[in-house]
């Protein structure tokens, strides 16, 4: 975040818009890629099933990477045509590695979570967005392109992958236990136990996490399609700004919150006293930087960003409306895995997607204006997620009388 108001100096709203496109088609094929199969890895109690599970993600994930391929090396041209994003048509051919990249690093992510080794992977996050972002704003000086920005982010996450690699490699805590591992546990009947045993991650968790991205990738999809990449742009710094922070707090929260949750769950806790008191404490932690961007949005962008960012303010300032409310509920969704309510998800999900849907055609087709779009898809996406929070702790109520 520290390299951002140099960044939007040196590549400017179109050219984030670009940047912006490409990632959100990224983020909608992201999931698919390993069917979700490494958030179970957390889950077993050896490490030979673990083991099992990250191999059965990487098959998974070089399989859907060539669907994917083969997808975008017919149809790319008429994908790209269709969003307005005729510059980059050629750059959607990185998507399937990007998918490969971040599937290698969600398996190896999740294997440090499963040994408690958060120190390593929230410095690493450090180093690798440090190297990504020194490179972006050196190249900006002389290649200030779309291209430069979309290269980068897509071995961003294979730069990620390599470092928590070599962590690994080099942590003896972090290696698997040797004596749980024997060439029997590596036979194609075990993965294949283990694939049934998990299937409710690729019947309802990775649809559900699809739908969500997609969800998520509306905004930026529909604003390049219906008006221009510049409105995608400054869509993808307000959302950047305010989003980034946010998750990252909340997938540290959330790395944490698992195995926490998923042990509390084991030991017959009082799990709904656990979420209320973290949902809380994600209340107060977040409340006065958002409020913060709510009221001074627009002169805030303008400040550190340049005056040509302004507009960006006035989309974050309905955004932070729907992020507060969305970094609320990192630990519902959590607890969502642990309670065995993935169908659950998966249809609040397909019911969120069509309700941002229709809050944006809205906004499109009846007002004609971007900024109504944003505002409307805002306030529709906070009550959503006021709703989800209510329904999973009553859920959990449920749970814990079983």
């Amino acid at each position: 975040m520290a390299f951002t108001p140099i960044i939007t100096r040196l590549y400017d709203p179109e050219t984030f818009g670009l940047l912006g496109t490409f990632m959100a088609i990224l983020a909608i094929f992201t999931p698919i890629a390993a069917l979700t199969y490494p958030v179970a890895i957390v889950l077993p109690k050896s490490d030979a099933d673990a083991v099992n599970l990250a191999k059965l993600s990487v098959g998974f994930a070089f399989g859907a990477a060539g669907i994917v391929a083969l997808v975008i090396f017919f149809f790319g041209d008429g994908i790209a045509q269709h969003l307005n994003v005729q510059s980059i048509a050629g750059f959607l051919l990185l998507i399937p590695l990007a998918m490969l990249f971040s599937a290698f690093h969600q398996i190896l992510q999740q294997w440090l979570i499963r040994k408690k080794q958060f120190k390593i992977t929230a410095r690493i996050a450090v180093v690798q967005s440090l190297l990504i972002n020194l490179t972006k704003a050196g190249l900006g000086w002389l290649y200030p392109f779309a291209a430069v920005l979309i290269v980068l982010s897509t071995f961003g996450n294979a730069l990620h992958a390599m470092l928590l690699l070599l962590s690994i490699r080099t942590q003896p805590m972090a290696l698997p236990v040797r004596d749980e591992i024997d060439k029997r546990s590596s036979r194609p009947s075990n993965i294949k136990t283990l694939a049934k045993r998990h299937r409710d991650f690729p019947l309802y968790r990775a649809p559900q996490v699809m739908i969500n991205a997609f969800s998520q990738s509306l905004p930026i999809l529909m604003l390049a399609s219906f008006f221009d990449p510049v409105a995608a742009g400054f869509y993808t710094l307000g959302k950047m700004v305010m989003g980034i922070p946010s998750a990252l707090i909340g997938k540290a929260v959330g790395d944490v919150f698992y195995p926490r949750i998923t042990e509390a769950a084991s030991n017959k806790e009082n799990l709904s006293k656990l979420i209320v008191k973290a949902t809380l404490a994600l209340a107060a932690v977040g409340f006065t930087p958002f409020m913060v961007v709510i009221i001074f949005g627009p002169s805030l962008f303008a400040f550190v960003f340049a005056a040509e960012w302004v507009e960006a303010g006035e989309y974050a300032s309905w955004l932070a409306l729907w992020l507060y409310t969305m970094f609320l509920t990192n630990a519902c969704a959590t607890a969502v895995i642990v309670i065995e309510q993935q169908k659950f998800d998966l249809i609040f999900a397909i019911y969120k997607v069509i309700a941002r849907s229709v809050s944006l055609l809205i906004g499109f087709l009846y007002f004609g204006d971007d900024y109504i779009s944003i505002v409307i898809f805002s306030i529709v996406s906070a009550i959503i997620n006021i709703k989800f929070l209510f329904i999973v702790i009553y859920k959990v109520k449920k749970y814990e009388k079983r």
